[in-house]
């Protein structure tokens, strides 16, 4: 996966949760492989995809989709080592090939109660272990866009703090989702979501210990949306929609469209 000079790529993941089966996981991979092998904005640099499909099925997703995505996992554990039964490891997970994690989803603290403090720990073991976080953050309760971007920048601070006090550097990708719009009737609106994002991202490229830093959006990201987000975030975090492999190549299109788009409108470059 091969990034133009100038041009960072947009993050474009997916998290297949539980929903799939490993044959069906294998086979959603393998349609996903055929559609980024021939996707010019892959195989441009332009979008950079990441899938995160359940544990049993990450070898088999890094063999299908090895040089078009990076493969990650869902969890891991807050230790590298030890009696801890049921649990993954960062230092496996990188020993297999992972090159992201999922941190601190909303599922996670709801379900498993998560807490901060195993957050702080999980973003700890991440960057320990060389996996760049894709660390989930939002709000629980409606608000404005400023109060909460302040939410949200204070849990980006917390779920770091371990991991700063150790030193432990790389990049991170936050995934902005709000937990008050997860199976909401109505998603919240694209321009909640620019205003959060747009300063997050001035926020985020601040991390001096975690440069290049992205901010994604995850809230029922579907068609359309991203164009109406191009600038304020750094790539999407999809769901359910693209369950369907031909969502992703829809996507891609749009992202394409918006690429093709800002290129056309450089100024030309003396000599050239």
């Amino acid at each position: 996966m091969n990034n133009p000079g100038s041009i960072t790529p947009v993050q474009v993941g997916v998290s297949l949760k539980m929903y799939f089966s490993h044959e069906r996981a294998v086979d959603w991979c393998t349609a996903v492989a055929e559609i980024a092998r021939t996707h010019e904005v892959v195989l441009s640099g332009a979008v950079e995809l990441f899938v995160i499909p359940s544990f049993p099925s990450i070898p088999a997703a890094q063999q299908i989709l090895k040089g078009l995505a990076r493969v990650g996992a869902q969890n891991l554990s807050t230790e590298d080592v030890g009696a801890l039964t049921g649990e993954v490891s960062g230092s496996v997970l990188t020993e297999i090939g992972c090159t992201v994690v999922e941190v601190g989803h909303a599922e996670r603290r709801e379900l498993f109660g998560e807490t901060d403090a195993v957050v702080r720990a999980k973003t700890a073991a991440a960057l320990r272990n060389k996996l760049r976080p894709v660390l989930c953050i939002g709000e629980s309760h409606k608000s404005s866009a400023a109060e909460a971007a302040v939410e949200c920048i204070r849990q980006l601070d917390d779920a770091l703090r371990d991991a700063d006090a150790h030193g432990y550097q790389g990049a991170i990708t936050v995934a902005y989702e709000p937990h008050w719009a997860i199976g909401a009737p109505e998603p919240a609106s694209a321009q909640h979501i620019q205003e959060v994002c747009t300063r997050l991202r001035a926020y985020a490229r601040l991390l001096k210990l975690h440069p290049e830093s992205s901010v994604i959006y995850g809230g029922s990201a579907g068609p359309g949306l991203f164009t109406e987000l191009a600038g304020t975030v750094d790539g999407l975090f999809l769901g359910r929609f693209a369950h369907d492999p031909t969502a992703i190549r829809s996507i891609l299109d749009e992202i394409g469209r918006i690429t093709s788009d800002r290129t056309s409108d450089r100024p030309a470059v003396a000599g050239h």
